[in-house]
Parts: structure tokens; sequence; C-alpha cells
């Protein structure tokens, strides 16, 4: 039990901070796209190619309504779905962890 609560752990902490640097990569993207950045320079298109498909797929299942929105709400729905993973997810595995290794302990 104890091994299976370090591995839900470092399962846990490592998809945190897969999450942390991808909502940076989300606000860098927002920003950019904010001062109208060179679509040729490298950083910029990387932060198309990292969050142009999950955008893509949102956007698709978006009602029509919202798609034509001023404001981009599949950003914001992306943005939302990430923080929810963060403390929803990620929170459950790592308290499901320190519940196995209490159990295991004593």
């Amino acid at each position: 039990m104890l091994l299976l609560a370090n591995v839900l752990a470092g399962l846990g902490w490592a998809l945190y901070w897969f999450l942390q640097i991808y909502s940076y990569v989300l606000i860098a993207r927002a920003i950019t796209s904010w001062v109208s950045a060179d679509p040729r320079n490298p950083i910029v298109s990387f932060l198309y190619a990292a969050t142009e498909p999950p955008l893509r797929i949102i956007r698709r299942r978006l009602p029509t309504s919202l798609r034509y929105f001023p404001l981009d709400v599949a950003f914001f729905v992306l943005f939302g779905l990430v923080i929810f993973a963060q403390y929803g997810i990620v929170q459950s595995l790592v308290d499901y962890a320190m519940v196995l290794r209490r159990q295991s302990v004593g």
C-alpha cells in the first residue's frame, strides 16, 4: 500500500506542475493575442501549437451564440478546466495517497 501511495502522490504532484506550467502557457497566449505578436516568432508559434488543439475542440462544442462572442469563451473554459483539474483531481489524488499512507503505517 505504501508503494501505491507514493506512486499516487508522485503522479498527483507531477500532474499539478504540468497543469501549473500549462496555465502559464495559456496566460502567455492571452497576452500575445492582446499585443498582436508576430506569428512567425518561435515563442508565439509554440504558444499557439500548445494551446490551439484543446481550444479548437472546445470551440466546436460551444453553442453558436458563444462562438462569435467578442471574448474567446473557449479560452476561459479551458483555463477553468485547468484550474478545476489542479484543485479537484490533483488534490484528490494527493489526499488519497495520504489516506493510503496512514493506513499502511498505522
